[in-house]
C-alpha cells in the first residue's frame, strides 16, 4: 500500500478554449500533457498570445520527467518556446507533431538544446512511476493521440482532442478497441475533451470537406485560394488532391504554411510532386484556371497572407475578379471581427468568397454530444474531469457524465489552477495553484498584466490628456504657461477654447499652493479629471508632469 498522493494539476485549458496544459503528479514526479497558447480576446489590447502560468511548474521543475504533446495544433504546442527555457524537460510526440515542434523551436533558436522523442500509437514507455500507452484518435490533424497513464493508484485516460470519424482523411479511426480495453481494466479517472459539449449528435466527417472542395473546384472559373491553419496538414492534402483532380497546380503562401508544408513533405505527410508546386513569383502570371493556392489567414491575423491579399498588400498575389477564396476554418472565439473584416475586403476586391456559413468547407475536429457519451461508455471511469473547453462546455460535459451513470460527487467540473487529489480513500479538491493568464506582448512575457490592460482599454476609450507645468523649486510658483497635449481625446486645433480653460484651471490650482511635486501631481490629476468630465462628459487618462527649476 502506498501513502503517496496522485494529483491532477490543470494549468490551462479548463474554462477557456486553448492554453492546454495539465500536470500529472505522483510523489517526486511530474509529467506534463500539452503546452499550448490561447489567442488573445478582443479586450486584450496589444497582446500577441496568452500562455499558461507556469509558476507551479517552475517551482517543481526538478521533478518534471517529461512533456507529452497530444498533437501539433498551436493550442497544444505553441507555448513550448516560452516554457522550455525554464523547464527543459524531454518531450514525446508523434512524427508530424515532432516536425511541427521542430519548426517552431528552430524559429525560436531552441532546437539544438531540445530533447524530442518520437512515439507512435501503440507504443508503451515508462517515465518515473508512470507507464504510458499511446492510442490513436481521429482529429483534424494527422498524428493525434490520447494517453493512458498507469499510475500506482490506478489508470488515468486523457483523450486528447478527438472525434469518432468513420471516414477520416488518413483512414485511421479512433481506437475504439483500446478504449474499450481500458474500460474493461478499470479507469480511475477520465480527462476528456469538452469543446463540442453543447453540439447535439455527431460531428461530421472530414470527407464532407473533400466533397465540398470538389463542387467548388468544378465550378470556379479563375484561381482558387484556400485559407486554413498552417498546422492543418490533412486539410492541405485535401486541397492538393482536389486541385490535381481538376487540373490545377498548387502554390503555397504564408511563412508558417511554407515552413510546415516543407516539413510535412519531407516526412511524407504531404504527397505532391515538385512539378505540381508553383513557385510563388509565378502565382500572379499563370492562367487562373490552372492555379490553386493554399495560404494562412483563416483567423484574420493582421500580417497573414490572406489578410494582406485582401488589403492589396501582398508581394506575390493580388486578388482579381473571378478568384474564388475559401476560408476552410471557423473563427476562434474572439477572432470574429478580424475574420469578418477580411471577408468584407475580399468581397470588395471582387472575389467569390466561401466560408462555413455558406457551405461545409470546414468541419470540427471535436466530438459532439453523442460521441462524448460514447467515450464515457467505452471507458466507464470511476471519476471524471471534463477538460479543454469554456466553463459552460465543462458543465454540460459533466451533466453528460451524470446521465451515463457517474455519481455527481465523482465528477469534478473545475477551472485552470484547481488541483484534484487522489489517495486510497478516493478523490477530492485540493489547493488552488496559479492558473491565471500570462500575456506575451512582443518580447515581453508576463510583464503585461490586468492593470496594463485596463490602462490600454482606458486609453482606447477616452484617450489621454497631458499637462506639463514648470514651477519654481523654492517658491512653487508657476514659471511658464502650462502646456497641454492630447491624443485620442479631442482634436487640438478644434479645441482651443477647452485648452485655454484647462490652462486657466491649472493656474487656479497652482495659485492655491501645491506642495511637493508628488502632492501637486495627485492634485492636478484629481482636479483636472473632474474639470474635464464636467466640460466634456469624458474621462481621459490624466498625466500631469511637474518640472521644478
Amino acid at each position: 500500500m502506498t501513502s503517496k498522493k496522485l494529483r491532477i494539476v490543470p494549468l490551462g485549458g479548463l474554462g477557456e478554449i486553448g492554453r492546454n496544459m495539465t500536470l500529472i503528479e505522483y510523489g517526486e514526479n511530474i509529467i506534463v500533457i500539452d503546452c499550448g497558447i490561447m489567442f488573445p480576446e478582443s479586450h486584450m489590447l496589444g497582446v500577441d498570445l496568452v500562455i499558461p502560468n507556469t509558476e507551479y511548474l517552475i517551482e517543481n521543475k526538478n521533478i518534471v520527467r517529461g512533456i507529452i504533446l497530444t498533437h501539433g495544433h498551436e493550442d497544444h504546442i505553441g507555448a513550448l518556446p516560452y516554457v522550455l527555457g525554464d523547464v527543459p524537460a524531454p518531450m514525446y510526440a508523434t512524427g508530424l507533431t515532432r516536425g511541427l515542434i521542430e519548426v517552431k523551436l528552430e524559429e525560436a533558436g531552441l532546437l539544438q538544446s531540445a530533447d524530442i522523442n518520437t512515439v507512435e500509437p501503440g507504443d508503451r514507455i515508462n517515465i518515473g512511476p508512470f507507464r504510458l500507452e499511446f492510442f490513436h484518435v481521429s482529429h483534424s490533424i494527422p498524428g493525434a493521440i490520447g494517453i493512458a497513464i498507469d499510475t500506482p493508484l490506478g489508470l488515468i485516460v486523457h483523450t486528447g482532442e478527438y472525434k469518432f470519424d468513420y471516414t477520416p482523411v488518413d483512414g485511421q479511426l479512433t481506437d475504439f478497441q483500446r478504449l474499450a480495453d481500458y474500460g474493461g481494466r478499470g479507469v480511475l479517472c477520465l480527462l476528456a475533451d469538452s469543446t463540442n459539449a453543447e453540439k447535439p449528435g455527431y460531428t461530421q466527417s472530414e470527407q464532407i470537406v473533400s466533397e465540398t472542395f470538389d463542387r467548388v473546384f468544378s465550378r470556379a472559373p479563375g484561381r482558387i485560394l484556400v485559407s486554413t491553419f498552417a498546422s492543418n496538414i490533412s486539410r492541405v492534402q485535401q486541397v492538393i488532391d482536389t486541385a490535381l483532380r481538376h487540373g490545377r497546380r498548387i502554390g503555397v503562401v504564408g511563412r508558417s504554411m511554407v515552413n510546415n508544408f516543407k516539413m510535412a513533405r519531407q516526412l511524407g505527410y504531404i504527397q505532391i510532386s515538385d512539378a505540381d508546386v508553383i513557385p510563388r513569383e509565378k502565382l500572379d502570371h499563370l492562367p487562373p484556371e490552372e492555379v490553386a493556392i493554399v495560404c494562412t489567414g483563416s483567423q484574420g491575423e493582421p500580417f497573414s497572407a490572406l489578410v494582406r491579399m485582401s488589403n492589396r498588400d501582398h508581394r506575390w498575389v493580388t486578388i482579381h475578379d473571378g478568384d474564388t477564396v475559401i476560408l476552410s476554418a471557423t473563427p476562434i472565439p474572439g477572432n470574429e471581427e478580424l475574420v469578418h473584416a477580411t471577408l468584407n475586403n475580399l468581397y470588395r476586391q471582387g472575389a467569390t468568397v466561401i466560408y462555413h456559413q455558406l457551405e461545409p468547407v470546414h468541419v470540427s475536429g471535436h466530438a459532439g454530444r453523442e460521441e462524448l457519451k460514447m467515450m464515457l461508455g467505452l471507458t466507464q471511469p470511476k471519476y471524471f474531469i471534463p477538460v479543454q473547453g469554456e466553463y459552460r462546455h465543462l458543465v454540460l460535459h459533466g451533466e453528460l457524465g451524470r446521465e451515463m451513470g457517474i455519481p455527481k460527487d465523482n465528477i469534478f467540473v473545475i477551472e485552470s489552477g484547481q488541483v484534484v487529489e487522489f489517495d486510497e480513500d478516493g478523490a477530492h479538491l485540493a489547493e488552488q495553484v496559479a492558473g491565471n493568464y500570462v500575456f506575451v506582448d512582443g518580447l515581453g512575457i508576463g510583464d503585461v498584466g490586468q492593470i496594463v490592460l485596463r490602462d490600454r482599454q482606458h486609453l482606447a476609450r477616452d484617450g489621454f490628456f497631458i499637462v506639463v507645468v514648470t514651477v519654481d523649486y523654492e517658491t512653487g510658483d508657476l514659471v511658464h504657461e502650462p502646456e497641454v497635449v492630447s491624443r485620442g481625446f479631442v482634436f487640438m486645433r478644434d479645441a482651443d477654447a477647452l485648452v485655454e480653460r484647462t490652462k486657466n484651471r491649472v493656474v487656479e490650482i497652482l495659485s492655491n499652493g501645491g506642495g511637493n511635486p508628488e502632492a501637486l501631481n495627485a492634485k492636478l490629476r484629481a482636479d483636472l479629471s473632474r474639470f474635464l468630465y464636467n466640460e466634456t462628459r469624458r474621462r481621459p487618462m490624466i498625466l500631469p508632469v511637474v518640472l521644478e527649476v
